[in-house]
């Protein structure tokens, strides 16, 4: 959710503060330095629309699980069940954001040998994306999965461009992996410029604003012992994706000592997740409503490859103890078209998006739903982070 989107989405703004990575299923919005060019031009805060932000406004309140793999996703082959397995899974907070570029690799590890027939299991991001991207390479697919993508842990996710959130531990990842993650970002961030415009705004650019000082949150402290060193590598995407900046005092509405603006990457995860299932029906795919308890089922298809992209559900699938859970919850508030801007204030982020205003309480740390598997909502949490962002506007 936050899952992605991620803290770093929000806190891409604290540049070279020690801002870490985070998000869910929440954003990186900008470079990791934040640098500013002296030629730069000054931003100009535009009239921004308050938000309404009252517990009574709640609509619904989702968690998902991120699949956080310490050595990052899951992008192996193996024969299982008379079947040559394509894993594509394991991608942390950095599901949406990373799929257009983990799908191409395993797409093409799946058309190794001539194969036209193949299976892909799961719809939901890496799903849907694996399944386009063999599909226009002239292979016939079909997606099986248990539910379709609505119900899947892919739809419960912020929504914000958080490529390197909880995606892999520095210390345990590959020499070879920040290569293969550059690959990937640059990849899906191609691909995604590609969606923007669109009716329905599947993808769109929005404006951040990182609000610190006086109470409003800072860079955090060193990096409790035994925590994850989860990576972070957005400076490798300094010269694609915008920059924050600080803003001079006064030259905002916000009631805090030091803001910082950027531009990020968002996704409307509703019409993206139904626009990618009705191109690849379109195409001529096939969805098959099917249940595997175990990898021996996979005999059952007639399709030689299968794509997995099973997300978290890989871990009791394919009994993957390297997968923990990252618990991440949102709290949605009914839709303001008039907003087109988000905020991240005392660790809570808000994104608008046409389904919603997401509100998320992202934690102090990215440790924050580390290895919790709870799925069930949380009302108190729901509330207290709307209840902040509600203070911030009391106070403007």
């Amino acid at each position: 959710m936050i899952t992605t989107s991620s803290r770093r989405a929000m806190l891409a703004g604290l540049g070279g503060l020690g801002a870490t990575s985070l998000a869910g299923c929440v954003t990186q919005g900008g470079t990791a330095s934040g640098l500013i060019a002296p030629s730069r031009p000054a931003f100009v805060v535009p009239p921004l629309a308050p938000l309404r932000m009252s517990v009574d406004r709640i609509t619904k309140i989702t968690v998902c699980l991120r699949p956080f793999r310490a050595a990052g996703p899951r992008l192996d082959v193996e024969q299982v069940a008379g079947k040559r397995v394509v894993h594509n899974y394991g991608h942390g907070g950095s599901g949406w954001s990373l799929s257009w570029g983990s799908s191409t690799i395993a797409a093409g590890k799946a058309l190794e040998g001539g194969t036209k027939e193949v299976a892909v299991i799961g719809c939901g991001a890496l799903g849907l994306t694996s399944a386009l991207l063999l599909q226009r390479a002239g292979a016939k697919v079909t997606i099986y999965a248990k539910e379709r993508t609505p119900q899947t842990r892919s739809f419960r996710a912020t929504g914000t461009w958080s490529p390197d959130s909880r995606v892999a531990d520095a210390d345990k990842a590959a020499p070879g992996f920040p290569a293969l993650w550059e690959e990937m970002a640059r990849a899906s961030y191609a691909a995604y410029q590609t969606l923007l415009g669109l009716p329905g705004e599947p993808v769109s650019w929005s404006d951040r604003y990182t609000l610190l000082g006086g109470g409003a949150g800072g860079p955090r402290g060193p990096r409790p012992a035994g925590s994850v060193h989860f990576a972070e590598y957005g400076e490798r995407l300094h010269d694609i994706v915008p920059g924050f900046q600080d803003l001079p005092a006064g030259s905002h509405p916000f009631p805090v000592e030091r803001v910082r603006h950027g531009t990020s990457m968002q996704f409307n995860v509703s019409d993206l997740a139904h626009m990618l299932t009705n191109d690849f029906l379109a195409e001529g795919g096939r969805i098959v409503a099917m249940t595997f308890d175990t990898p021996a089922d996979l005999a059952r298809l007639s399709e030689p490859v299968v794509v997995n992209c099973t997300g978290y559900g890989a871990r009791a699938l394919w009994k993957d103890e390297t997968i923990t859970p990252v618990r991440g919850q949102i709290a949605w508030l009914a839709a303001q078209p008039e907003v087109h801007y988000g905020v991240y204030y005392k660790h809570v982020s808000v994104l608008p998006r046409p389904d919603g205003i997401v509100v998320q309480y992202v934690g102090d740390s990215d440790m924050w739903g580390y290895g919790i598997d709870v799925e069930r909502p949380d009302r108190a949490e729901a509330e207290n982070a709307v209840t902040t962002i509600a203070s911030l506007y009391e106070r403007a």
